[in-house]
């Protein structure tokens, strides 16, 4: 086990941003819950799954809901609703442990996204538990059936949910994962697009046979080679690459970024035109919350499951959706999606296809010439 610093945690951080494929949240967010525990003399403990006692539950914390800006409507509809004291993950927690009947000693992250990964960190730190390196997804991810979890069988139930001016929520039994995303997105879409979550309560050795185990030290060693090449004024793109493996796929200026907010998601498409070796092409990337699907000039490109990246590099950050702005220069990225992705269960459960795309699957390389 190890106590994280500051250093590391915002390396962290910045490559859950990257993973996130412009999804998982903003930086912004991640940022404040890393200081308001700092501030409150919180510690982040990070520990493999062989640390643990095998029988030692973990639990797994996050917000379900679209990424969007809060509009002026939603500000008004919304805005006079009392805030609790208390921040939804913590209220969520305190009624998965009920629902549970006993304490849930270990935390790990349901996605690595800036804002998501930090939310379960922070209801670590906050209660004193220890946040377990792993994650069952290895990547940012839209739809709560969208992980190793569902894939392996382990039930969401039972879960704990607040919205955000406190309402708790318990829930004892679903049917599977696909109606857990049904019933908990409508909550979140009645309720300013958010509703924090705690679920998938299971014991360590469960956990640990079913997610992607060293993601989050995988995860700080992308962010802590992305931070050193804007240190050292490198580029920033070849740095994740050589971290994390892939290839760049595109870079360009962005032409057009438009989005809509519907069934607690954020749908959206990105359009970049091409400069120096892509000079003369176009690339289209298709977002619902995360990057799902990529055209060159029209054609199917990088898709799901593999990791859509884009880099801003007027801003030096990584590329949230849908802040990317018309006019700004960025680079994109295509990662490789982690092995649970590729098998038939994974490919059918976030494959094109699964998004209602008619297209099928084919590993990067197949694409990148």
């Amino acid at each position: 086990m190890r106590e994280l610093t500051r250093e590391e945690l915002y390396d962290i951080l910045y490559g859950c941003a990257i993973l996130g494929t412009g999804g998982g949240g903003t930086i912004e967010e991640g940022i404040d819950f890393i200081e308001e525990a700092l501030s409150a003399n919180k510690k982040f403990i990070l520990a493999d799954f062989d640390e643990v006692d095998p029988d030692m539950l973990i639990g797994t914390p996050y917000m379900c809901g679209a990424i969007s800006p809060e509009t002026e409507e939603e500000i008004a509809k919304f805005g006079a609703y009392p805030k609790p004291e208390k921040s939804p993950f913590l209220i969520a927690f305190e009624g998965a442990e009920k629902a549970l009947g006993k304490p849930i000693p270990g935390v790990i992250s349901t996605e690595l996204g800036a804002m998501n990964t930090m939310s379960a960190f922070y209801t670590a730190a906050m209660n004193d538990r220890v946040i377990l390196d792993g994650d069952p997804a290895g990547r940012s991810v839209p739809g709560l059936q969208h992980s190793t979890y569902y894939l392996d069988g382990i039930p969401m139930y039972p879960l704990g949910a607040s919205t955000d001016w406190g309402e708790a929520i318990i829930i004892n039994y679903l049917l599977d994962d696909y109606r857990g995303e049904d019933i908990l997105r409508a909550i979140a879409a009645a309720s300013m697009n958010s509703v924090s979550i705690v679920d998938h309560i299971a014991p360590a050795r469960e956990i640990g046979a079913s997610v992607i185990r060293g993601a989050i030290s995988r995860a700080e060693k992308i962010g802590r080679a992305y931070r050193s090449a804007l240190n050292d004024e490198k580029d920033p793109g070849q740095a994740v690459i050589e971290a994390a493996g892939g290839k760049k796929i595109f870079r360009g200026t962005i032409r057009d970024n438009s989005y809509e907010t519907r069934d607690g998601y954020t749908f959206g498409d990105m359009y970049i035109t091409g400069e120096g070796e892509w000079e003369g092409h176009e690339l289209h990337i298709w977002y619902q919350n995360e990057n799902i699907m990529s055209y060159l000039d029209g054609q199917v490109y990088v898709t799901v499951p593999e990791l859509i990246a884009v880099l801003n590099l007027d801003e030096k950050t990584p590329q949230m959706n849908p802040y990317a702005k018309k006019g700004d220069q960025v680079e994109v990225l295509c990662l490789p999606a982690d092995k649970p992705w590729m098998t038939e269960k994974g490919l059918e459960t976030f494959g094109p296809r699964s998004f209602g795309f008619e297209d099928e699957w084919r590993p990067y390389l197949d694409y990148i010439e």
